[in-house]
Order: C-alpha cells, then structure tokens, then sequence
C-alpha cells in the first residue's frame, strides 16, 4: 500500500536506521505485522512504556498536510525470482559456505527455482552464524528469524553439511568439482584491533569476542572475563559497544530468562562492575549507534553523562540540522549529569564519553586503566578500568583460492561476483559482509544475497559455468570420507530440540557451548533409511 518509508527508491533507504509507517496512508492491513520475521512491527495499543518513544518518533516523519494526500514514491521494482534454464541430467547445484543470513537469504533466492539444489557448509555443528552467536541474548525478538531460516532447511534441494570447514577438509576446487559454482557467505570474522601500547595486557578484549562469550559460541568460551573491578571501558560507540554495556549492567535475573551461556550469567552473578564508559574519538553528533538502539538503551538502564560531555550535547543541537542526528541529541540531552561530587549510585550505569582518543592501555600485567587524549586539545586523560573492549568494527578474512583486497577487506567482486584483476573468477561468488563490508542490518543480506544469485543464475543460463565432474552421489561420499562427524539438518534439529528442552519453561533454551556436546545431541536423530539416502544422493 505505500506506507512504509522511506521505500526503496527514495534517498537514505540504504542507510536507514529505522522505516517509518504513514498513518494516513496505511490501511492496517496487517500484512506487514505478518512478514516481519522479527515481530518489530505492531499496533502503538500494544507498546510497552519503553517503547512509546517510537509513536513520535514516527509521526514527527510525516510532516502535517493540510489536506494534501499523503506522499507516494513509485517503488523500485522488486527482483523477480531468477529465472533457471536447466540443463538436461545436470540441475543446478550451488555450494553455500557460510550459514548465517546472507547464506540463508541465498538459499532461499535459489530454491524458488524447482529442481536446483544448494548444500550449505558451515564449520560449526550449529548454524546461523551471528544470529546465534552475535545478537545479545536479551534481543530474543531479533532471534526470531531463526524460525524462517528453519522452514528455508525443509526445502526440497536444501542441504546441510555442517560441522565442516572448507578450507580445511574440503578446498574450493573440491567443491567446484561437486559444484555448478561456489558462493561464500562467511562475513567480516575479525574485529579491527586498536594500535596502542598495552593492547597485549591481560583483560583486554574486543566487545564481539564479549558477546560470543555470552553467547555461548564454542571459539569464545574460554575468553578471560574478569569482572572484579568496578570499571569496564569500550572503546568505539557502535550499536555493539551499546548490547555490551547493557548486558555488563543488567540485572541477572533478568538475564537467567534469556538464552545467556551459563557461564556468563555466572561471571555475571559475581561482577563487581558498577560503571561502564562508552567512550568516543569524536562528539555526540557523530555517534555510530542507531536511533533505535539509543532508545532501547536509555529505556532499560542507567545511561549518564558528565558535566561537559553534556555541554557538547547541546553545542551539537544548537548546529545540528539533519532530523535523525537531531533526535539522537535530544534523547542525550535529556541524560542526567553526574560529576565527582555526585551522590554514589546504587546500581550499576552506563556513562557514554565523548571526544577521547585512545593513546595507551596502562598495567603491569594486566589492564589497570586506559590513557585518552582529549580529541583536538594537549590534554590527556587517564580513567581507571579492570577491562578494555575495543568496539571499532569488523574485518573480513581472506578466504583460500580467491583475491582478496587488503585495504577493503573484502573479496573484490561486481555484483557479487568474483573477480581477479578485473576479470571474473571462473564459479566464484560473494554476498554479506564479505562482498560489501560489514554493514546494514540483518535484512539488509536479503537484496545483496538476491542481487548475487541473480548473477550467478545468468552465468549458469549463459553457459559461463562448467558441468559438474563427478556424479551425484560422491559428494556426500566425499564429505563423510573427510568429516565423519558432519552434522545434517536432522542432526541440527536434534541439537535445537536438546537447547529448548534443557531450557524449561523459564528460558528460550541452555545453549550446548563445547562441540562435544553438540555432536553428541546430534548423534540422537532418526538416522535416514537406505531409500532415502539413495533418492537424496540422486538428487544430489
């Protein structure tokens, strides 16, 4: 009905932080309530008091008409499903690597198409990469898309081979025998470190390898966290930094009823935090966290600001016109000041700094506080911390047998696909955050993954891609033969299944956090007959 905007055509969609829905144009017909696989749309009668902000907020878009009919765009045509001229005796088989949204938005583009089959590999037993392991336990709403990439498993042509790692046991000459082409969805892994002095100190650590942790993912659960001292520092101001601080000053019990890893609702249980600094290079009106975040943030803890970070709030308002950096300074204006005379605060905060350069991290053997220097000035300043996370960005990893370009960190491509100096590499192709950086939202891999497959659709209908060189059948044979303990989408179910049950009624689910134990939960699913491992191999 065009009452969402801004719409794809229109400016700032890419770089939207939130859509906003007309009132006068929207019919409530609900159908956007239905499709959003988040559950982030809903009628204001059922907001909670935090969340009330948003009715403003969304009316405040939509300027008065006076009787004008409200504005329409004409929309950017919607990708249709890209059409496969198969060939006869060799359907279109595509290789995933990668399991998170942008493979899964992928899968799902190719399988419009009767007859095509795709098989995902992922290293993990577990799938959906940052969805599971990168969103804050108490965002379980975010979560919720697991669902649909559930039903997208169930899809006739779909395949799992999880708990396999390409590159390790298999290579990508490997899969382009098996394979009509190979699309690498793996994302930006590393986090950008900072180049300090005192980087190397025990309790230091970036605010992803943190949220791993909480989340249980197998890599991070050894991670040192020690939460003795009543001060964490996070360098960097990204909506990242923001799910830390909150998780480090929540109430655990609150956090027990979320799918938080045992052991840091324990670590949790005993911290001694009492403050966490959010601190900044530059000033308020240049924030990285979202609008949306802000609110959540200062809705659900303690958010302060000292006297002259405050003074800069309202510096930045008083100059600043953009509408959407507007309402981020009004909702930091309105923080309480807090200064060394302040009366002691009786639960944990969160106190976001602004114009602080990192310079160097102070300790001997371990973090004992971080020295900034005042952005812009010769002043420098020292606050005391136990823990540093550094929250400056991501970086993708170069993926063997394909370019990679060192300044971008992204595998250099056109339109998601590969290319080597300038020239298309040969079944190679890219989509997420290792095509095009680590940015957008979760939803945002949709038209990426579709703009990939396209390509890659047009390439194979072209006859740009070679036929496959073995049988079907020898995949499955090849991959057992190198990873006996390869989890299926059965085996997966099982270990889902397991996490919801050991949860019980008061939590989502109690995550398994060693691989042991997932394969172990895996191993209890129905084992396929002959007959069906016969007509999957043929199909294959």
């Amino acid at each position: 009905m065009n009452c969402i905007h801004p719409s794809p055509d229109e400016p700032g969609f890419a770089t939207a932080e939130m859509l906003y829905i007309d009132p006068d144009a929207c019919v409530d017909c609900g159908a956007c309530v239905s499709a959003c696989p988040v559950g982030a749309i809903g009628p204001d009668t059922r907001l909670t008091e935090n969340q009330l902000p948003f009715i403003e907020l969304n009316a405040a878009f939509y300027p008065k008409r006076e009787g004008k009919l409200p504005p329409t765009s004409k929309l950017a045509p919607v990708l249709e499903a890209p059409k496969v001229n198969p060939r006869a005796g060799d359907p279109l088989t595509v290789a995933i690597v990668g399991s998170g949204p942008a493979a899964m938005y992928a899968a799902d583009e190719l399988l419009t198409q009767r007859g095509v089959r795709v098989n995902v590999f992922e290293k993990l037993p577990t799938p959906y990469g940052l969805v599971r392991a990168g969103v804050a336990p108490d965002h379980q709403s975010t979560k919720r898309i697991t669902r649909l990439f559930d039903r997208m498993t169930r899809q006739t042509g779909f395949t799992f081979f999880l708990n396999v790692e390409v590159g390790k046991h298999l290579t990508h000459a490997e899969l382009l025998e098996h394979h009509h082409a190979v699309l690498y969805a793996v994302g930006a892994p590393n986090d950008r470190r900072l180049d300090i002095d005192g980087m190397d100190l025990a309790n230091t650590a970036t605010a992803t390898e943190v949220v791993a942790w909480f989340n249980g993912h197998p890599d991070f659960v050894g991670l040192p966290v020690d939460l003795s001292h009543e001060r964490v520092v996070i360098v960097g101001n990204g909506n990242v930094a923001l799910d830390v601080a909150r998780i480090l000053t929540a109430d655990p019990d609150t956090l027990a009823r979320t799918d938080i890893a045992d052991h840091a609702l324990a670590a949790l249980r005993r911290s001694k935090v009492q403050e966490v600094v959010i601190a900044a290079r530059r000033g308020p009106a240049q924030s990285a966290f979202t609008l949306p975040e802000l609110i959540g943030l200062t809705s659900a803890c303690d958010v302060v600001l000292d006297a002259a970070d405050h003074d800069l709030v309202i510096r930045d308002l008083a100059h600043e016109s953009d509408p959407l950096t507007r309402n981020k300074l009004e909702i930091l204006s309105k923080l309480p000041t807090v200064s060394a005379t302040s009366a002691p605060h009786t639960r944990p905060r969160i106190r976001l700094a602004y114009q602080l350069t990192p310079r160097r991290i102070v300790g001997q053997g371990r973090v004992a506080g971080i020295e900034f220097g005042v952005t812009g000035t010769d002043e420098h300043r020292t606050v005391a911390a136990g823990m540093v996370l550094t929250s400056i960005g991501y970086r993708g990893k170069a993926i063997p047998a394909l370019p990679f370009d060192e300044d971008a960190a992204v595998v250099p491509n056109a339109g998601g696909r590969v290319l080597d100096n300038g020239v298309p590499v040969p079944g190679a192709y890219v989509a997420g955050w290792i095509k095009r950086g680590p940015t957008g939202f979760i939803g945002t891999n949709k038209s990426c993954a579709a703009e990939t497959v396209h390509n890659l659709v047009e390439d194979y209908n072209r006859g740009q891609l070679g036929d496959r060189v073995h049988k079907p059948g020898a995949l499955d044979k090849l991959v057992r033969g190198r990873r006996p303990a390869v989890v299926d989408a059965a085996g997966w179910r099982a270990i889902d299944a397991a996490e919801i049950a050991r949860g019980g009624e008061d939590r989502p689910r109690d995550k398994f956090t060693r691989v042991d134990d997932m394969l172990a939960a895996a191993a209890t699913a129905p084992k396929p007959t002959v007959g069906q491992r016969l007509l999957s191999a043929l199909g294959r």
